[in-house]
């Protein structure tokens, strides 16, 4: 191979870290020590390797608000999961999102977030394998995550998570590795979701660019209306 097409030594370091962090199973103390250490460089690791999710999670947050949110966009409180230093919550902002809060595992991970100014607050030390017992439900219009779904991170059924907080005719629009989605559950969770009547899938963009090695899929879900318990007055 000519030198010219091996891999440049800082991206390949950025590929290895990632892999690593692949084999993790969703331990907390494990990601959180390998996050605490990653923090510093995480925003230049990710541009190194092409990552674009962000910014296509918060596209299509903004067309679904357009298409059936109503509202103005500085109104629409959104709930980023897994925020990271923050790359959703910046490009949620260049869209006019202003009620943006943000949650992460690694508390370093999640004072970069705080420092972009793009959320109203970003929390750290919260694991979205468990519930996220600081967090009411029903309250986000749209909840977004990006690098979440992954490898090693946080297991399919944390989407029932982000539906429980999002409200009904809400959205959760999620990415995940096409590696992860074929294999993990991701799409039998999804199924169940559905059939439990928590999420409806509204679309999914399969095969998406993702990072420069690998394609993702995108996926947005609503959130149904809740049918009146037996005990609710039903509208006449």
């Amino acid at each position: 191979m000519n030198i010219l097409d091996q891999p440049a030594a800082p991206e390949q370091a950025v590929r290895e870290r990632v892999k690593a962090s692949h084999t993790l199973d969703g331990d907390a103390a494990r990601l959180t020590h390998l996050y605490r250490g990653w923090a510093s460089t995480f925003d230049l690791d990710q541009a190194r390797v092409g990552y674009c999710g962000p910014m296509i999670v918060a596209e299509l947050a903004g067309a679904v608000q357009t298409a059936y949110l109503a509202g103005q966009r500085n109104a629409i409180a959104i709930l980023d999961a897994g925020c990271g230093t923050g790359l959703v919550g910046v490009q949620l902002e260049r869209l006019g999102f202003r009620l943006i809060d943000g949650f992460d595992l690694s508390k370093e991970m999640a004072d970069k977030a705080r420092q972009t100014g793009a959320y109203r607050h970003a929390r750290g030390d919260v694991d979205l394998n468990g519930r996220l017992s600081d967090y009411s439900s029903e309250s986000y219009d749209l909840t977004v995550c990006s690098g979440v779904f992954t490898l090693g991170h946080v297991r399919p059924d944390g989407l029932r998570e982000l539906a429980r907080v999002t409200r009904p005719n809400g959205f959760v629009i999620a990415s995940t590795r096409k590696s992860y989605a074929e294999t993990t559950f991701f799409e039998g969770e999804v199924r169940r979701l559905q059939d439990d009547g928590v999420l409806i899938l509204a679309q999914c963009l399969r095969n998406g660019r993702y990072v420069a090695e690998e394609d993702g899929h995108y996926w947005v879900f609503q959130v149904p209306k809740k049918a009146p318990g037996p005990t609710e007055e039903r509208p006449s």
